[in-house]
């Protein structure tokens, strides 16, 4: 074996054997039983609709108030097929346990774009016996929306298994209806017969009406509030308590505002009180956040409760319930602080990040061009032009930090001020501001990689923790998870891998040079393995990162860095080795999480069930659909195309003109070309394989842009401004 053959061996069997023992030591153990819980084996299901925590206090809403003080609380994600969940997008999703809409939804008889937001129609009026009005229609739009909804499901798995379930009012009768449209057990909602209604099956649906914001409805609603938000929430509130009063002792009752009040998005209430649902907060392992789920995990409790096993199609789990301290008035002023933070900051950030990236992008743009037009224009004296690059170069670095400090500004509540934006971009330019200090006045800021080496490094550290540690920074954050989108809400998301990987390539990169320039590759190899590695454990895990689309674009990425490291050429036999060694990696990493117990998995093992089932092309042609709405929905993502195809053109042609301002970081930096190439490896196939891969090029390269700049400047500013040479041999060799 060569030299360098057995350098690639060592590298490769160092990143495999890191990758495999973190991912085996930080995936929960699948053996392990799930925690047990005495359920009464009954449950009351009161769907309301617009309703959100900042209604309820105690003397406008004692009995939703009552719930907040006695029972457990959270916020809930009720994001249909469209932006704005209508009512009967509520009732539909409650049924199927996925993501459904009313006949004219996305996707069904004439609706708009998937995610757009559209007029609501009325509930149907229900006559018992007979089908649900418009049923077919319904049907037809599930179909359409390829989320794989099943209209029915949660109707047909009682009937089943012997059970029933009574619907109380007609949002009720689409919750409870069977696939075929006909529900069992029906009866409008009517107080004086409401304790004979709780008694009839072992679950009931109530609907108690929904909420409709005079302010906030879509003129092209059917129907029109004709009573003010504040007079209605009272009136759900009276039908609240109503059911409590009369709900049979060691029945759980369950209270989910299941669609938005118009065509504002927003989180909403569900609260449960109850033998299993004490005084605290609920949580779901489908979010892993406390205090936040989502629709589906309604219809999994619902089941949960009756002791039918979850169907592996449906998405949700069942809600867990969290003690709080204690059932004080401190207590639940407490909690409702805490569900109204997790509202505001979910709802302000979700208009806030298109604003903020532009201003940022274009304030860079800005500032590049200015200082290009100076300095090509031999502006100034030679002291001017070289305070004008190290001005320049000092703003790019902190141009370098705005990511990662995007995810930092969580940490304060930044919502809670009167001018979010003001705010947000405050908080932002604190930990921008800390950073770059770090980076630009710590011992390594005269060394040509120093500030490129902290950034990156910060970077990388810092999503790494949060993703290990919950995911609390990423929850509502700018460049972070969305909850009122409801596409995830813990590990790597698509934004974030994006940010940590280009990091993470770019600190390979740094360190890998290191070792080559003082002739140590098989160092700087095996320190790319290990970096990398451990890259991938945190974006891999299942108990981490979570992430299905991101090794497979990673993976590569190292990969080849490190041939270029180990000097061995890149042929289309070892391109194919690489593809089916990452391919074969993702496909047992996801077997791994599919074989731990179903309400224990991540994104990675519910993919794998569902290609069991038959509905994998059905998830690649939606993310297809998203990631092409994506592109070609807005005319300045159509750069993104152009700039890779740019970059790749510099790339392969160092010496051509367009390579102008990175010819002399080149030659000064050996390993910097295959790095930016893997870079570009990286964010190619990340931009393939995910459903918003849009934003993974666009976004890492508003990282690995200005870190470049700070690079070329930085080389610029040596060659330029150097000490003259003292001896004629010195002067010939500058």
């Amino acid at each position: 074996m060569t030299r360098r053959r057995l350098l690639a061996a060592t590298a490769v069997a160092v990143l495999a054997a890191l990758v495999i023992g973190g991912l085996v030591t930080s995936s929960p153990d699948a053996s392990s039983p799930a925690a047990s819980k005495d359920l009464s084996g009954s449950i009351v299901v009161i769907g309301t609709g617009g309703l959100s925590w900042s209604d309820v206090s105690a003397e406008a809403t004692p009995a939703l108030w009552s719930l907040l003080r006695d029972g457990s609380t959270a916020a809930l994600t009720v994001r249909s097929v469209r932006a704005n969940t209508c009512p009967v997008d509520g009732w539909l999703s409650l049924s199927a346990g996925e993501r459904a809409g009313d006949h004219d939804a996305a996707g069904g008889g004439g609706g708009g774009p998937d995610g757009a937001k559209q007029a609501c129609q009325d509930l149907p009026d229900y006559m018992s016996p007979g089908k649900v009005p418009y049923w077919d229609g319904y049907l037809a739009a599930a179909a359409a929306t390829k989320f794989d909804a099943s209209l029915g499901l949660l109707g047909d798995q009682v009937a089943s298994h012997g059970g029933c379930i009574q619907a109380v009012g007609p949002g009720a009768a689409l919750g409870a209806a069977r696939a075929n449209g006909i529900v069992d057990h029906y009866q409008p909602f009517d107080a004086s017969t409401l304790a004979s209604a709780l008694t009839a099956c072992q679950a009931t649906l109530i609907d108690v009406g929904s909420i409709r914001d005079p302010a906030d409805v879509d003129p092209q609603d059917e129907s029109h509030p004709k009573t003010t938000r504040a007079q209605q929430v009272t009136a759900v509130d009276a039908r609240v308590a109503a059911v409590i009063k009369v709900a049979p002792s060691g029945t759980d009752v369950l209270l989910a505002s299941l669609s938005d009040a118009g065509v504002t998005e927003r989180l909403r209430l569900i609260a449960g009180t109850g033998p299993y649902f004490g005084a605290g907060t609920l949580q779901s392992s489908s979010t892993r956040q406390p205090g936040l789920v989502q629709l589906s995990d309604v219809t999994a409790t619902a089941l949960d409760h009756l002791g039918i096993a979850r169907p592996s199609s449906l998405g949700g789990t069942p809600l867990q319930f969290v003690p709080g301290d204690g059932n004080d008035q401190q207590s639940a002023d407490e909690r409702l602080t805490g569900l109204l933070d997790l509202d505001e900051a979910s709802y302000e950030v979700h208009g806030l990040v298109e604003p903020f990236f532009y201003g940022w992008a274009l304030l860079q743009l800005a500032l590049y061009l200015v200082a290009a037009v100076l300095w090509r224009r031999r502006w100034g004296t030679s002291p001017q032009r070289r305070r004008l690059l190290v001005f320049t170069r000092r703003a790019t670095t902190v141009a370098a930090t705005v990511p990662v400090s995007t995810f930092l500004a969580n940490l304060l509540p930044w919502w809670r001020f009167s001018v979010p934006l003001v705010s947000v971009v405050a908080s932002v330019a604190i930990f921008a501001t800390l950073i770059s200090l770090l980076a630009l006045r710590g011992p390594w800021r005269k060394q040509l990689f120093g500030p490129l080496a902290v950034v990156s490094a910060s970077t990388v550290a810092v999503l790494a923790a949060d993703v290990m540690t919950g995911s609390r920074l990423q929850l509502s954050s700018l460049l972070g998870l969305q909850p009122l989108v409801g596409g995830r809400f813990y590990g790597m998301g698509n934004v974030t891998f994006a940010v940590f990987a280009t990091a993470t390539l770019l600190l390979c990169t740094v360190v890998g040079n290191h070792f080559i320039t003082v002739r140590q590759p098989l160092m700087a190899a095996a320190a790319v393995a290990v970096i990398g590695s451990c890259a991938i454990i945190v974006d891999a895990a299942p108990a981490w990162g979570s992430d299905f689309g991101g090794p497979p674009a990673l993976l590569p990425a190292l990969a080849l860095l490190m041939m270029a490291i180990l000097q061995i050429t890149v042929t289309w036999r070892r391109l194919l080795a690489v593809g089916g060694g990452t391919g074969l990696f993702v496909l047992l990493l996801g077997l791994l999480d599919w074989l731990r117990p179903a309400e224990s998995r991540s994104h990675l093992g519910r993919f794998v069930q569902t290609a069991l089932d038959g509905g994998a092309w059905d998830v690649i042609s939606r993310k297809f659909d998203q990631n092409m709405s994506l592109l070609f929905g807005n005319p300045v993502s159509l750069l993104i195309p152009v700039g890779i195809v740019v970059l790749a053109y510099v790339l392969a042609r160092p010496t051509s003109r367009a390579a102008g301002p990175l010819r002399r970081s080149f030659r000064r930096v050996q390993l910097l070309r295959p790095g930016l190439i893997a870079v570009l490896v990286m964010w190619v196939i990340g931009f393939a394989l995910n459903d918003s891969g849009t934003a993974i090029p666009a976004v890492g390269a508003g990282l690995a842009i200005p870190l470049l700049i700070v690079l070329a400047l930085k080389t610029l500013e040596d060659e330029a401004f150097a000490a003259p040479a003292t001896t004629r041999a010195s002067r010939r060799a500058r």
